[in-house]
């Protein structure tokens, strides 16, 4: 046993969020080093409001079980052998979010629609898979078809739960499923070169047994993932891609280039006195290998507390003994407090993603709609229909915060709009997290021939 109480504390319970990379030399303005890690991965990615993430590893780290734990109910097939899950299982897992919960309790109507988050449940790799050991080809495909993955380390040892490889050890998994991730994407951009050559001979009217000569963006984005992929590096995690480079990778379908968030499945009791000796060497395994957000959690912890769900008192005082028992250990304060990550690891999920919600209110219904970051008003008004988009005139703004402070436990915006917090925007506005809005548009009908 490892005591690593200040590293667990900042991961475990920090509110912003929490890498392992270095910190930046360079002073940052407030939230831009939180958000470096996700923002560049998201350069890479899809431009969706409806993203999914996917969870990989090695077979039984518990991808099922903390599946079914995510979307509270049991539609995924969690059992004891090492490819129960064949075809992906997609889960969606309402995201907890207190500015929607509150908007409901304040306008109390018929029909209330939170934000969702989908996650897909992967079957796990095994060494090799990159070359088809296993069922390794379908799985990289499933993996290529998700927009971020959550990378599932199993660090408890459990007799009754086989290890593919018989013997725990988190950082040889790690490398393992890192490197087929890795050679997959290598694989895959021998292929790329070989079609940009074929294009630039068909373009030039070469022959083919001639040597074309490439782009200089294309030349510089295939070194520099090259030589991230030769390190076992992903290539999300590199800063110095130029903008023509970026929008020549994204269309190369690599996987590395997919956000990650590292999850440490633990034992309940090394969860509760917060300490193993697995934690330090995982970060600073991630940190050499490019950094990541790491969520430390334990299936088994999460599982006794969701079986108690029927019962509040018995689940509170399941936390309460918990806490005692980490307390008994010399934790103080926070620290000593046990309750569940899963909330924190839809969010995590969420904001990999770079997702965000902005909200509509009325007597019928309150809803959280999901849009992705840097998202402008048409657009997110396109979400709700895309009439709304097309004849985008005008959105009407408050921000949540706004609206708490001044609504005056009303279920209206006139107090809202007597404190001058009710503002008008139009098409370059760009939408923020927690702004609830109304929209007006108008779309003239087509001339009957």
């Amino acid at each position: 046993f490892v005591p690593i109480q200040n590293y667990y504390y900042n991961t475990l319970y920090s509110k912003k969020t929490t890498t392992t990379t270095m910190p930046p030399k360079n002073k940052k303005g407030k939230g831009e080093s939180e958000d470096l890690g996700l923002m560049r991965a998201a350069r890479f990615g899809r431009v969706k409001n409806d993203l999914q993430m996917g969870f990989v590893g090695l077979p039984n780290v518990g991808k099922s079980t903390l599946t079914n734990l995510l979307a509270g109910n049991h539609c995924a097939e969690a059992a004891n052998y090492p490819f129960c899950t064949i075809d992906p299982n997609i889960s969606v897992c309402v995201v907890p979010d207190k500015q929607f919960k509150y908007l409901a309790d304040t306008y109390k109507p018929p029909s209330v629609v939170p934000a969702v988050l989908k996650v897909v449940d992967i079957a796990g790799l095994i060494r090799g898979a990159s070359e088809g050991a296993g069922l390794g080809n379908a799985f990289l495909s499933h993996i290529a078809a998700v927009d971020g993955i959550f990378h599932l380390v199993r660090a408890f040892d459990n007799d009754e739960v086989i290890h593919v490889d018989d013997s725990v050890d988190p950082i040889r998994d790690m490398e393992t499923i890192q490197s087929e991730l890795c050679l997959k994407d290598k694989d895959s951009l021998t292929k790329v070169l070989q079609r940009e050559k074929d294009r630039v001979r068909k373009e030039k009217g070469v022959a083919r047994s001639s040597e074309p000569t490439l782009s200089e963006s294309f030349q510089g984005a295939y070194e520099k993932c090259s030589k991230l992929l030769e390190s076992n590096t992903p290539v999300q995690t590199c800063e110095d891609f130029k903008d023509s480079e970026v929008e020549l990778i994204r269309d190369w379908g690599l996987i590395t280039t997919k956000p990650q968030v590292y999850i440490v499945n633990m034992t309940q009791k090394n969860f509760v006195r917060k300490g193993s000796k697995w934690l330090p060497k995982i970060g600073e395994w991630v940190k050499a290998h490019g950094g990541g957000q790491i969520i430390p959690m334990s299936c088994e912890f999460e599982q006794n507390f969701t079986d108690l769900k029927d019962d509040k008192a018995a689940q509170k005082a399941f936390l309460e003994e918990l806490s005692e028992e980490a307390k008994k250990l010399g934790l103080k304060g926070p620290q000593a407090d046990v309750k569940s990550v899963i909330p924190r690891i839809i969010r995590s999920g969420r904001a990999a993603l770079c997702l965000q919600s902005f909200y509509t209110c009325g007597p019928k219904e309150v809803r959280a709609w999901t849009i992705m970051k840097g998202t402008n008003a048409p657009q997110a008004a396109g979400v709700i229909h895309t009439d709304f988009e097309r004849g985008f005139i005008k959105a009407e703004v408050t921000n949540y915060k706004d609206f708490v402070e001044h609504h005056d436990g009303q279920p209206s915006m006139s107090k809202v709009k007597e404190a001058g917090k009710y503002r008008q925007e139009g098409k370059n506005y760009e939408m923020q997290e927690g702004d609830i809005c109304i929209f007006m548009h108008n779309v003239t009908a087509g001339k009957k021939k």
